[in-house]
């Protein structure tokens, strides 16, 4: 009797220290595993091209809402009289107040299945698709069907090494290091590495995130930033990234495709590689509360269908893309004002990735006609035409909450040959698309341009 007394003794203590083995088989197979959350504990906040919020406030069990606005006001000191930016994804118009992203969507999710939709409207929806000439093969106006989709996709997790995601539809690019949204970015105008490479992709991508530290990234889209297919190849790209501390991130991203309207032999290469390190980092400061820096560095060419990557001639002109950007930026007062700093260079003979100006000066083929230009000046693009560019700019932050941003920017950039809007304006003599061309008027193009760029970036 005492015997069996004790054991049930020893039993209950057995159970009190090792409560699972009082559970059922049935509970134990059915009791969930933990997540693995890749780059879990990690503050990414600081990076340039990176969301800064630590948290959505609009976050419940199956959605994440998001709410975004971007409006500006920006001067030119070549003051064209028609108002126009040439060459800028971020910019639109000189001299008055303009919205240049509005967006609302979120994040959906129901048992491994989620979806992400983002509207987009403002003048980037018409500035960033323009260089598309993907549009114009085949039935229906697929810029007027896509452009006011920044963001939509669908696809499932799985619960494999830290997650493995497959997704189709949509989706940002990461070329060029700078984010699509101005609200994650360091600079408001991007340089030329940036602003003359995808925004976003049409495909399929899987995310697959082998540790807690890495992301391989494989894509399979339509094209080079294009809502439909050039040719028949489509365009096959990987990002990786590595963030091996908190305080560094390396990224490279590499695209092969065939991109030349009716030129299927003619392939593009280009890869786009980042470092980014915090070096400093005191975020309860007063003064300096932390210092970062990214540098980017872009390679890329075109062969074949008449031209080739480098040591060309007047038969077979060269074509290709060598770029890099660098920035720092410091923070001050608990990170609630910051200070950037930096600028780029970029060469790209044959002007395959250069934004054409707008305006007259537009070598994009006419809606109504695409047989025909759109401006009777067109800037010439032709394989071989030489173009090299540099830019710097400076900007100070105030940011008094996560979800705004009050910035003022100077920026300067120049370029080789005549390419930014001049007193004279890119679209008539009057600046206005209802007064006819004289004979002998031209689009005022120049080699340089000075600016100042006020910004509200909201995020909620």
């Amino acid at each position: 009797m005492k015997k069996g007394i004790w054991l049930c003794f020893l039993y209950a203590i057995a159970l009190i220290n090792n409560p699972a083995q009082s559970k059922t088989k049935q509970e134990q197979v059915t009791e969930p595993k933990e997540e693995k959350t890749p780059f879990a504990g990690m503050d990414m906040t600081w990076q340039n091209g990176s969301d800064r919020r630590t948290h959505s406030a609009l976050q419940t069990k199956y959605f994440t809402g998001s709410v975004m606005l971007d409006v500006n006001y920006t001067h030119s000191f070549n003051n064209p009289i028609d108002n126009t930016v040439v060459g800028s994804t971020a910019l639109a118009r000189n001299n008055e107040m303009q919205v240049s992203f509005a967006g609302i969507g979120g994040e959906f999710n129901y048992q491994n299945a989620h979806a992400k939709i983002m509207t987009q409207f403002g003048t980037r929806s018409i500035v960033v698709p323009r260089n598309d000439y993907s549009v114009y093969r085949g039935q229906y106006e697929l810029a007027n069907v896509y452009r006011y989709l920044s963001e939509a996709y669908a696809g499932y997790h799985f619960n494999v090494w830290h997650g493995i995601n497959v997704d189709a539809g949509m989706f940002m690019s990461y070329i060029g290091l700078n984010s699509y949204y101005q609200v994650e970015n360091w600079e408001y105008q991007a340089s030329f590495t940036s602003d003359n490479t995808p925004w976003f992709f049409n495909g399929l991508r899987v995310q697959i995130y082998p540790s807690a530290k890495l992301k391989i990234e494989p894509w399979i889209i339509n094209g080079w930033q294009s809502y439909g297919k050039f040719n028949s190849m489509p365009g096959l790209g990987m990002n990786i990234t590595w963030c091996p501390q908190e305080y560094i991130k390396l990224l490279t991203n590499d695209y092969y495709g065939s991109d030349a309207a009716n030129i299927p032999g003619r392939k593009r290469f280009h890869s786009d590689n980042s470092l980014l390190v915090r070096y400093y980092n005191r975020p309860t400061s007063r003064g300096i509360s932390r210092m970062a820096f990214s540098l980017t560095g872009d390679f890329g060419f075109e062969t074949g269908g008449g031209v080739k990557a480098f040591n060309g001639d007047a038969t077979t002109p060269s074509q290709h893309f060598i770029s890099g950007m660098i920035y720092n930026r410091i923070w001050f007062n608990k990170n609630k004002f910051a200070w950037t700093m930096g600028g780029g260079y970029m060469t790209n003979p044959g002007r395959y990735l250069v934004l054409y100006p707008t305006g007259d000066a537009s070598p994009l083929p006419n809606p109504t006609n695409p047989t025909q230009t759109a401006g009777s000046h067109p800037f010439s693009a032709n394989p071989g035409d030489t173009f090299t560019g540099w830019d710097c700019s400076t900007n100070f932050d105030w940011m008094p909450n996560q979800s705004i941003t009050f910035r003022i920017e100077y920026v300067h950039r120049q370029s080789s040959v005549p390419y930014f809007a001049g007193r004279g304006g890119v679209t008539s003599p009057t600046g206005y698309t209802t007064t006819p061309i004289p004979t002998g008027w031209q689009p005022d193009l120049v080699k340089s341009e000075d600016r100042i760029i006020a910004a509200l970036l909201f995020r909620l």
